[in-house]
């Protein structure tokens, strides 16, 4: 495939990306920072791939924390407020979302409605590390065709 249809269907994902509310601005002014040069060529992929290992690492503790008999919701908390932040800096906007809802679940310190949140969490936490990787596999393929 031609390195122009590759960047239309790169575009085309981003846009859907953006249209379905997974990404927000905060996404769009990373890309900005790649391409007028004031961020390092790959920094968009590197921020993405901090982001996909955090955000796993995270969540996975979340729920060990909530397998255990006696909760500790202070540290759920806590841990939230880092998956929130790790959301926000690479726009991903229904992860970030779903960080809201989880910290109200989380207020009145009741398993079953964190259990909740956490599912929802990493359902839109896949769903957005899935066109991730699409978005990067596409780049890949636009690179072996050289500068633009």
């Amino acid at each position: 495939m031609a390195a122009a249809a590759l960047r239309a269907r790169l575009n085309n994902l981003v846009t859907s990306m953006f249209a379905t509310g997974m990404l927000d601005e905060n996404f769009h002014q990373l890309q900005s920072m790649e391409e007028d040069g004031t961020a390092a060529r790959g920094y968009v992929a590197d921020m993405i791939n901090l982001f996909i290992k955090d955000t796993k690492r995270i969540l996975n503790d979340i729920a060990g924390l909530l397998s255990q008999p006696v909760v500790d919701y202070d540290m759920v908390d806590v841990l939230v407020r880092q998956l929130k932040g790790s959301s926000y800096s690479v726009g991903a906007k229904k992860v970030n979302l779903s960080c809201m809802q989880f910290r109200r679940f989380n207020e009145p310190r009741r398993k079953e409605r964190c259990l909740m949140a956490l599912a929802l969490a990493w359902s839109e936490f896949c769903d957005v590390r899935s066109k991730f990787e699409a978005m990067m596999q596409l780049e890949e393929q636009i690179a072996t065709y050289g500068p633009k």
